[in-house]
């Protein structure tokens, strides 16, 4: 996932995302999106409850992009 943070929430939100369930790194980046975010789940259920109730509910966070990666490449 990529996310866009609010000026001068960047430690604050890195710091929360870090916490949350699934979420297995999450670093700085420089460019269109703030924070790179990996995380790892069996059920797209799952993910979706990430994105919604927990990622986009923490404090600074204006706007996530999610790019699905598949377990298995052709």
């Amino acid at each position: 996932m990529l996310a866009k943070i609010e000026a001068g929430k960047d430690k604050q939100a890195l710091e929360a995302i870090k916490k949350l369930p699934g979420a297995k790194e999450v670093t700085f980046t420089y460019g269109a999106y703030d924070l790179h975010v990996k995380v790892k789940f069996d059920a797209m259920e799952e993910l979706d409850d990430f994105i919604f109730e927990k990622m986009r509910k923490v404090d600074g966070i204006k706007e996530t992009m999610t790019l699905v990666i598949p377990d298995k490449v052709i």
